[in-house]
């Protein structure tokens, strides 16, 4: 194993640094398919450019930031890029729980052949195990739960006969569209990003944890006002990981997560509002509420204020991939541009932020009675919800 790291902080790396955990980056990402050339030519343990080029092309490839900066996310990426299915025996360990592209591998040919609804997070967690097991009873194998030789073979003839579509997708949509208007008594988990000794990003006089805490105050304050069980994922001095934000997540049973940051960029010239959503090109790696909840949101806060749509995407980011329920993350504009800054510093603009999102989680229950864009106002949410 290549170990870049044994402390998320100390997994940053970027271009210009020097030694061996270079070296092991370089090792890595020529394990990887289509970035082997990552390894060739320069100095083995200098971060250059061609190495910085190669970490962009990953990242952009996983659907992460392609800022080509080694950190806690794209270290995990690489180190679940290394392992290919067969590479070992795959298993359910409680406390332990295996991850990596196998394990993808493993859960979306389960999928296809319909003995797992998903999702196809890289997680051998057991909801795998089991559908791993009544795959094996049904092919006449000892139902261990154990993925090796013996399983990957008669699994392999089997899937080449077999074809499924994603029925993850089709149980989110179904869990929706059954749920009704209201939002009363559901449970909304807002995820105000950093935090406690990580600010996030610093510029013209604004800091990135305060920003996102005060505008997902906002947005607490008019949910509970139509019913709904708000749950913050931190306060003001505390900023827990992305694992413990979204175990936080499934505790209380969450029916929607939004995860709130602020963008940055070396040229004051980058602007606008962004929304994503776990994605991935398997089969079964994707939420399709999700989607449709980024695209709502970005609707909604582009019609309500003067941020440049910059459109809804899919990626892999922790906080979107690893929660068990339609998870989005917005980037409410960037710090770096003034205009943006201007904007965010505004408290009449985060109350319009605030109003922007609460719409956007009431339409994505509204179905077929959806209501035009920056059309709908709060007194609607709290009549749908007996409030009104």
């Amino acid at each position: 194993m290549i170990v870049l790291s044994t402390h998320p902080v100390d997994a940053l790396l970027r271009r210009g640094d020097h030694g061996p955990r270079v070296v092991a980056l370089r090792e890595l990402l020529g394990r990887i398919a289509g970035t082997a050339a990552a390894a060739d030519g320069g100095e083995p343990a200098l971060f250059d450019a061609p190495l910085e080029q190669a970490v962009r092309e990953f990242q952009q490839r996983r659907g992460l930031v392609a800022d080509g900066i080694v950190g806690r996310q794209t270290a995990r990426r690489l180190d679940a890029a290394r392992w290919r299915l067969g590479d070992r025996i795959l298993l359910f360990t409680p406390g332990h729980l295996m991850r990596g592209d196998d394990v993808a591998a493993l859960q979306e040919r389960l999928v296809v052949l319909g003995v797992l609804a998903g999702p196809v997070d890289g997680i051998f967690g057991d909801r795998t195990e089991a559908a791993l097991r009544e795959l094996q009873r049904g092919l006449g194998l000892d139902g261990d739960g154990l993925c090796g030789p013996a399983t990957l073979r008669s699994m392999g003839a089997l899937a080449r006969a077999v074809g499924g579509g994603d029925p993850w997708a089709l149980r989110q949509q179904a869990a929706v569209a059954g749920a009704g208007s209201s939002l009363a008594g559901r449970v909304v988990v807002l995820d105000p990003g950093h935090g406690g000794a990580d600010p996030g990003e610093v510029a013209d006089g604004l800091t990135e944890a305060e920003v996102v805490l005060e505008v997902a105050t906002r947005v607490e304050g008019r949910l509970a006002a139509s019913g709904v069980n708000p749950v913050l994922t931190r306060g003001a001095g505390t900023g827990p990981d992305d694992a413990a934000r979204a175990a936080l997540a499934d505790d209380v049973g969450a029916d929607v997560v939004l995860s709130l940051h602020c963008a940055a960029h070396p040229s004051p010239r980058a602007r606008g509002v962004a929304s994503f959503f776990w994605g991935d090109e398997r089969v079964g790696a994707r939420s399709a509420v999700g989607e449709q909840l980024a695209q709502l949101v970005q609707s909604e806060v582009t019609a309500r204020t003067s941020l440049l749509d910059l459109r809804s995407h899919a990626c892999t980011l922790d906080m979107v991939r690893i929660t068990r329920m339609p998870a989005v993350q917005v980037e409410l504009g960037y710090l770096t541009n003034p205009d943006d800054a201007r904007l965010l510093g505004d408290p009449g603009f985060r109350d319009a932020i605030a109003e922007s999102l609460v719409i956007a989680i009431q339409r994505l229950y509204l179905g077929d009675e959806d209501a035009a864009t920056g059309t709908l106002q709060l007194h609607d949410v709290l009549s749908f919800a007996g409030r009104g």
